[in-house]
C-alpha cells in the first residue's frame, strides 16, 4: 500500500481534499454548487481539443475552466444565473463532442478526465498540483472576510463598499484554478464530489465559519484516504469509495443537525 505509485496516489489525494475542503467550504455556502459542476464537468472539453491540436490537455483545461468562470460570471449580471451556467455547461459539452469526434485516441484519456486515475499519477504531476493548490488556498485566504460577508449578510457587505459581482467572479477564477488543478488526477465527477459532500456535512455539525471550513477539510481527507485505502484491498473504483463516504458523511451531519434541533426544541 506504500509502494512508490502508492506514495504519489497518497500525497497527491491529500493536496486534491485540502483544496476541495477549502474552496468547497464556500461553493456551499454561497450555493454555487451547479456553477462548481459545470465548470469542471464542462472544462474536459478544452483538454479534448487540445488533445486534438497536439496540445498539452492542461493548458486546454485552464483556458476552458478559465473562460466558463468569467462567461458565468459576466452572463449572470444580465440573466438568470442558472440559465447562464445550464447554457455554458451544454456549449462546453457539446464541443467535447465534436473535438472527440475528430479523434480516435482518445478514450482512455476522457476516461481518466472524467472518472479520475489517482492510482496512477505520476510524480511528475505532483509538483505542479501542489502549485495550484497552494494558489487556491492562497487566494481563498485572501478572499475570506470578503467571500464570508458576501455570502452571509450581503447587505452590510454592500454597505461596506464592497462589490458581491466582483467577488463572484474572483471566486469563479478560484473554482476554475481548483478544475484546472484536480480535473486530471481525480476527474471532473470525483472534484464535484469532494467540493459538495464533506463542506456540507461540515456545515451540519458545526455552526461558525471556521471551524466548519477546518471540518470540511478534515472530512474531505478522511473520505478520500479511507477510499484510497479500500480501493486498494478491493479493486473497486477510488470514486465510488469517495462519493460513498461522502454521502455517508452528510447523511451523518443531517442526523446530527436533526438530534441538535429537537433537543433545541425539547429545552423550550
Amino acid at each position: 500500500m506504500f509502494s512508490s505509485f502508492m506514495v504519489n496516489a497518497w500525497l497527491i489525494a491529500t493536496i486534491v481534499a485540502v483544496v476541495a475542503g477549502v474552496v468547497g467550504f464556500f461553493v456551499v455556502l454561497r450555493g454555487s454548487a451547479f456553477p462548481a459542476h459545470a465548470i469542471p464537468n464542462g472544462a474536459f472539453a478544452g483538454a479534448a481539443g487540445a488533445n486534438l491540436i497536439g496540445v498539452n490537455p492542461l493548458i486546454g483545461l485552464g483556458v476552458f475552466s478559465l473562460g466558463a468562470a468569467l462567461g458565468i460570471a459576466r452572463l449572470s449580471r444580465r440573466g438568470r444565473a442558472d440559465a447562464v451556467t445550464a447554457m455554458a455547461l451544454v456549449m462546453m459539452l457539446a464541443l467535447g463532442a465534436a473535438f472527440l469526434s475528430q479523434s480516435t485516441e482518445y478514450e482512455p484519456a476522457i476516461f481518466s478526465l472524467l472518472f479520475g486515475e489517482i492510482l496512477g499519477v505520476s510524480g511528475g504531476q505532483i509538483v505542479p498540483v501542489a502549485a495550484l493548490g497552494v494558489l487556491c488556498v492562497v487566494a481563498v485566504g485572501a478572499l475570506y472576510r470578503r467571500l464570508l460577508l458576501t455570502s452571509i449578510v450581503p447587505e452590510i457587505a454592500a454597505a461596506r463598499g464592497l462589490a458581491p459581482q466582483r467577488v463572484e467572479v474572483a471566486f469563479l477564477v478560484v473554482i476554475a484554478c481548483a478544475t484546472t488543478m484536480t480535473v486530471p488526477v481525480v476527474g471532473a465527477l470525483l472534484i464535484f464530489t469532494l467540493m459538495i459532500g464533506p463542506p456540507a456535512a461540515a456545515r451540519c455539525f458545526v455552526d461558525r465559519p471556521g471551524p466548519a471550513l477546518v471540518l470540511s477539510v478534515a472530512i474531505a481527507l478522511v473520505a478520500v484516504w479511507a477510499s484510497i485505502a479500500f480501493s486498494y484491498t478491493t479493486n473497486w473504483p477510488v470514486g465510488f469509495y469517495v462519493s460513498s463516504f461522502s454521502a455517508l458523511a452528510y447523511g451523518a451531519g443531517r442526523c446530527y443537525a436533526w438530534r441538535r434541533r429537537r433537543r433545541a426544541a425539547a429545552v423550550l
